[in-house]
């Protein structure tokens, strides 16, 4: 979806599809079947984003045969659909029964990681729409904060520094501009928008820049407004931004709270839990080691890294933080200029969560996605953006 800023700039809206498991490049073409183009339908557009996740043997499998490549674009045209951005975030294995730590690996100090994520700029530029010269890719926040030394990070700016020499020569052969986003989030060596500031001033390349997630934001129990005052005047570029929220507990020492959480606790994503003290942020790797440990205090509201639906609440007590997102948007795209002009929904989690909650088959997960979608959008226009066709 397109929309158009009062400044004249196209701003665009997507929805992630690591939602849907597909390793292959096969998965991937029966995705936009199956998944993306009945979405698309439902919100009776002609054209739909979205935001394109491919497995490592995925992305090999396009960047090694052009005529896949062709096949892929084809395959969106015809089915009303546009990518301009990817989730380079998870490298494979995102719809297996259990992900938790390995989304991380292989991070930014490992090869396979800058090797990945060239070939997905290769990828990217080749399907950028022919009236779109801008592509992003998101991509985990260095690395998980645990073995994490001085070496490794020496490796993962140098890492990143041939990534942007590569997307400076990506746009000489092909005139596409691809731009590379770390993600902050909770546990990892960047998780906060402040932290991603020091290594992204020491790559030192515009084509770096950052994702805002805004579920990541409000589990740090970050201020939109200071994170992104912070980034503009250290001048690191808001690369796009995912449209997400997360789980919150207003009082966690309740019984009624604690059994309501502990249906979120489940086997498949890590669900970092947090919450603010006098002596500053305090949390745990999981929400079940929040809920039955000492850890975590709980005199303070908690928040957890679950990507929850964003047009429905979580049944009370919980809530979400979608005035976290609301705040957020409102300076990424309400300002004279947008801070940013790629847009992403994602909610990766709806098998993961409580049965009572999850959609019952694949009509459901579309009218799902569609109403955050829908929910996206009437938030856009109401910061006085214009749908476009």
């Amino acid at each position: 979806m397109r929309f158009r800023h009062p400044d004249g700039s196209t701003v665009h809206l997507a929805y992630c599809t690591n939602v849907h498991p597909a390793e292959t490049l096969d998965g991937v073409l029966a995705q936009l079947r199956d998944h993306c183009e009945p979405v698309r339908r439902r919100l009776g557009r002609d054209r739909l984003g979205i935001g394109l996740w491919l497995a490592r043997d995925a992305a090999r499998a396009l960047v090694g045969d052009p005529s896949a490549l062709r096949g892929l674009r084809c395959a969106l045209e015809q089915r009303g659909l546009e990518v301009v951005t990817l989730n380079g975030f998870p490298y494979e294995g995102f719809g297996a029964d259990e992900v938790k730590y390995r989304v991380y690996k292989p991070d930014w100090a490992d090869p396979e990681r800058l090797e990945y994520t060239t070939a997905l700029a290769r990828v990217l530029a080749g399907l950028l729409p022919d009236d779109v010269t801008e592509g992003s890719i998101s991509t985990l926040p260095l690395a998980w904060r645990t073995a994490y030394d001085d070496r490794r990070a020496a490796a993962a700016r140098t890492a990143l520094r041939t990534l942007a020499e590569r997307l400076d020569v990506l746009q000489d052969l092909t005139g596409r501009s691809v731009r590379v986003a770390l993600e902050p989030e909770p546990g990892c060596v960047v998780e906060t928008t402040r932290d991603a500031l020091a290594p992204l001033t020491a790559v030192g390349h515009d084509r770096i820049g950052i994702c805002v997630d805004t579920c990541h934001l409000a589990t740090s129990f970050e201020d939109p407004h200071t994170a992104l005052d912070d980034l503009t005047r250290a001048g690191v570029p808001v690369v796009k931004s995912q449209l997400s929220a997360a789980l919150h507990a207003e009082q966690p020492h309740l019984p009624e709270v604690r059994e309501a959480l502990a249906a979120f606790a489940e086997p498949r994503f890590l669900h970092q839990t947090r919450t603010t003290t006098a002596a500053g942020l305090r949390g745990t790797d999981d929400l079940d080691e929040a809920l039955t440990g000492t850890a975590l205090p709980d005199t303070t509201p908690w928040r957890a890294h679950f990507h929850v639906p964003l047009h429905a609440d979580p049944t009370a007590p919980l809530t979400s933080t979608l005035p976290v997102l609301t705040s957020a948007l409102a300076r990424l795209v309400g300002g004279p200029h947008p801070l940013t002009h790629h847009l992403e929904v994602e909610t990766y989690t709806w098998q993961a969560l409580p049965p009572d909650l999850r959609p019952k088959g694949r009509a459901a997960l579309a009218d799902g996605i569609a109403a955050e979608l829908a929910l996206a959008r009437d938030l856009l226009t109401d910061l006085g953006l214009k749908e476009l066709p």
